[in-house]
């Protein structure tokens, strides 16, 4: 049996716990893998709420668990219309009656890469006609569709790069690729051979290569770099199938690839930017695992498997031939290794491996080498992650809601009814099982509780009353998280004077609200966040998705078809701009702008001031208004201080301190400079001085 030398077995346990504080270790792994899925399943089932055909997928580094705090990969998210067009590897595979596109692979196409070629679809025979703009006709008349037509341009809010939409450089976000695909339900004829193949590692399972079969592939839009059809080239995808790899790594092999990747950071590159890339370093992972017996990859071993990595690579990069490991043909370093610069990355690499680990005291990454030389653990990042994860997971539930909202934005009270019992009624039709389930749960009681409010905002107006299916349908969506829809139910019985039972609310909600605990969440636009709560990171660390109704408030909004479940004072958000301000305004800012958008808390604190005024309490209400000053001023979080400031400055009027309202008005400003409703309140509170004084 083969026996692991002492010093490596050593550097493989100190290699392989520094590693699991960083982050990189089954439960957080699994974890991550679980947001990520869940985050998925929303975006999926939302597009099948709203009969869009469009599947999303969130691929790469972020959604394997395989990336750390310093590493910071991009997020890979891909986008495909299954409806949209039929593509066919198997003139058998034509069906009439749709646009058939038919994959040619063969010598006239780079491997790894397909033509798409239009079909009749009144009978299997290659499409004639005339060029358009997507479509080229070759010199044998075949009509073959351009990659241009699926331009990441269209993807808003990202810049282009190559094939995919990237969003760079916003404070508290991971890059992001956004990418536009089609789909094939069929395995590509370039990588069948590879399902009959089994090396040494047998590796991948045949449960596996099943699933790789029924699982098709993708191709996006980008040609292979210098060739003559680079226009018309289709790359060929097979991102599901690796996402299965990575799935059934165990964590030896998983750290293995976050030290490679580590390894580029720190040494390679700073010199040489994506000469190497991770994604060749993926691949050689998958060919060290197929070619290496299973019980070489322990975690006592993680040096030693480590180091037959980056020898494969040494070799490929020698060669400057990386095989994909499905499609073997495709060299993923064609034309990729400037001459001038191979020397340079060989001798790096040559003294990393002959440095049997000692190379890696010098990984700044993660502080790897300070953890494994030092001892040193400034905290562990493990800690951390799931908070984060989770925290993400409640940007992207409000996120969704909020995007979703933004279709009844210009909607009356009527057709705002009739339009949410339409969305909600599909709720019930649509069955979901395992993680998709659970995404169900976590996003439709936003949806309950606005229909609620919409139709108690209708009832409002017509009869100042609230329904009992309005309360009903609210009562459904209480739990979304600590405060926002409770609040949405306090500001309706505010709304129609019943105090008694807005004071009831407000303190069940103020009882809820663990300030150690709870973060307030915000999607409306893109600001860097601070998880800087203990309790909530505590809380987080053994619980999953459930745990966000506790320990989460999101910013309560209200529609402009809600406004009679507004009080008068926060009506005013909803008429923030003016027409010069709409010019300055983003995509996403047209989402909540029009609407009354406020954080949880300080809603929380001006309504007890209201309901505290009415009753005549004045004690609580000056305790209230203190609550609302302190929140403003230390609360890091929140998304809609402006608009906080502006509530305070309409209570500051109530109390007749004019001199203080002003003050808050113009801190408003000094946040908001455009869009902002504390121009009105600066107009109106100067035009009652003026006055007052004749």
């Amino acid at each position: 049996m083969y026996q692991v030398p002492n010093y490596t077995e050593t550097v493989s346990l100190k290699l392989s716990e520094v590693l699991a504080d960083i982050g990189v270790d089954e439960r957080i792994v699994l974890k991550t893998r679980r947001s990520w899925l869940l985050s998925e399943s929303i975006v999926n089932i939302d597009y099948q709420l709203l009969d869009q055909k469009i599947f999303t997928y969130f691929f790469g580094s972020q959604s394997e668990g395989t990336t750390t705090r310093d590493l910071n990969s991009d997020t890979d998210q891909l986008s495909s219309n299954k409806e949209l067009l039929k593509l066919i590897q198997d003139w058998s595979d034509w069906i009439p009656g749709v646009t058939n596109l038919l994959m040619i692979q063969d010598n006239s196409v780079s491997p790894g890469y397909c033509l798409l070629q239009f079909l009749r679809d009144d009978f299997p025979l290659p499409a004639f006609g005339v060029p358009t703009q997507n479509c080229f006709m070759d010199r044998t008349g075949k009509l073959l569709l351009k990659n241009s037509v699926l331009s990441a341009e269209h993807v808003h809010g990202y810049e282009v790069h190559g094939p995919a939409g990237v969003r760079q450089g916003q404070h508290g976000f991971t890059d992001k690729d956004h990418v536009m695909a089609l789909y094939c339900t069929t395995w590509p004829q370039q990588a069948r051979q590879w399902l009959d193949q089994q090396g040494e590692g047998q590796w991948p399972s045949a449960e596996m290569k099943q699933y790789c079969n029924r699982s098709g592939c993708f191709v996006v839009p980008v040609g292979c770099s210098g060739s003559e059809h680079e226009q018309l080239e289709w790359r060929i995808s097979t991102s599901l199938a690796e996402r299965c790899f990575m799935f059934n790594l165990n964590i030896t092999q998983i750290r293995c690839y976050v030290l490679m990747k580590m390894i580029l950071k720190s040494f390679i590159k700073p010199l040489f930017n994506d000469v190497i890339s991770s994604f060749m370093c993926k691949n050689v992972l998958f060919n060290c695992i197929a070619n290496t017996h299973s019980n070489t990859w322990r975690e006592n071993n993680l040096l030693f498997c480590l180091t037959l990595c980056l020898y494969l690579l040494y070799n490929n990069i020698i060669n400057e031939h990386c095989p994909h490991f499905i499609i073997p043909g495709n060299n993923l370093m064609r034309g990729k290794i400037p001459p001038a610069v191979k020397p340079y990355i060989l001798q790096i690499l040559n003294n990393i491996i002959n440095s049997e680990g000692v190379a890696l005291l010098r990984v700044k990454c993660d502080d790897l080498g300070s953890r494994i030389f030092l001892n040193f653990c400034p905290f562990k990042t493990r800690d951390i992650m799931p908070g984060s994860l989770l925290y993400n997971l409640a940007l992207k539930i409000s996120g969704t809601h909020m995007k979703d909202f933004y279709l009844f934005i210009d909607c009356g009270l009527n057709e705002a009814v009739e339009k949410f019992k339409n969305y909600v009624s599909k709720i019930f039709i649509f069955q979901y099982e395992g993680l998709d389930k659970t995404a169900s749960q976590l996003i439709t009681p936003w949806y309950f509780t606005t229909l609620g409010s919409v139709l108690a905002s209708r009832n409002i107006y017509q009869y100042n009353t609230i329904p009992a299916d309005a309360l009903k349908l609210i009562s459904f969506g209480l739990n979304t998280d600590v405060a926002s829809s409770r609040l949405k139910l306090a500001s309706i019985f505010y709304c129609v004077q019943e105090i008694q039972k807005t004071d009831f609310v407000l303190s069940e909600i103020e009882r809820r609200y663990d300030q150690q605990i709870v973060e307030p969440v915000c999607c409306c636009h893109e600001y860097e966040r601070k998880i800087i709560r203990y309790g909530f990171l505590e809380l987080c660390y053994n619980r999953n998705e459930e745990v966000l109704q506790y320990t989460t408030a999101s910013c309560v909004i209200f529609l402009p078809c809600e406004i009679h479940c507004v009080p008068n004072e926060l009506r005013y958000e909803m008429f923030r701009s003016s027409q010069e301000d709409k010019i300055f305004r983003t995509e996403k800012d047209n989402m909540w702008m029009d609407c009354a958008v406020v954080d949880s808390l300080p809603y929380l604190y001006f309504l007890q001031y209201k309901v505290y005024s009415h009753l005549g309490r004045q004690d609580q209400k000056q305790s209230a208004l203190v609550k609302l000053i302190r929140t403003i001023k230390e609360e890091r979080n929140l998304g809609h201080r402006e608009t906080a400031l502006n509530i305070l400055g309409k209570c500051m009027e109530q109390e007749g301190r004019a001199g203080d309202a002003l003050q808050c008005y113009l801190m408003s400003l000094n946040i908001r400079g455009r869009n902002n409703a504390a121009k009105i309140h600066i107009t109106i509170l100067l035009s009652v001085l003026i006055n007052a004084r004749r």
